[in-house]
């Protein structure tokens, strides 16, 4: 068994320990291995515009916002949005701040037929701190991957 596949029966194990819907979810480390290894795999970073402005961004992640700023009223175009988008065949991973508009999103392709639907768990920012702090515990960005502003 290769180290990819490893990963992904990790995440999958996650998604039926969880009762999560879609096929699994992933750590960033675990995301950044097969984004680099597997070129059938494609980033969808759920979040806002201005997060992605403001924020940061994911080299080559492709973007399709759960919902917009101010205000963060749900994009009621964002099944129809991946479907004409992103390749139902491919495994496609969604990620936002924290992992909570990435499952929402996940749920969705799932219910559209993207049987390789994956959450990553803790987000570009992470979890707060006790001083309402991100980046400083876990997460794409703490965990030192490569990112631009």
């Amino acid at each position: 068994m290769s180290n990819l596949d490893a990963i992904l029966q990790l995440a999958q194990k996650r998604a039926i320990d969880s009762s999560f819907p879609y096929a699994g979810a992933l750590t960033p480390r675990e995301t950044f291995e097969l984004l680099q290894k597997n070129p059938e795999v494609m980033l969808v970073d759920v979040r806002t515009q201005a997060e992605l402005e403001l924020v940061g961004r994911v080299p080559n992640a492709m973007s399709i916002e759960w919902a917009t700023y101010p205000g963060m009223v749900k994009n009621q175009d964002f099944a129809q949005q991946l479907a004409d988008n992103v390749d139902i065949k491919l495994t496609v991973i969604f990620m936002c701040r924290t992992g909570g508009r990435s499952h929402n999103a996940a749920v969705v392709a799932e219910q559209l037929g993207f049987d390789k639907a994956y959450n990553m768990l803790e987000g570009f920012e992470g979890e707060a701190n006790e001083l309402k702090q991100r980046t400083l515990i876990n997460g794409w960005k703490h965990a030192g991957l490569p990112w631009t502003n």
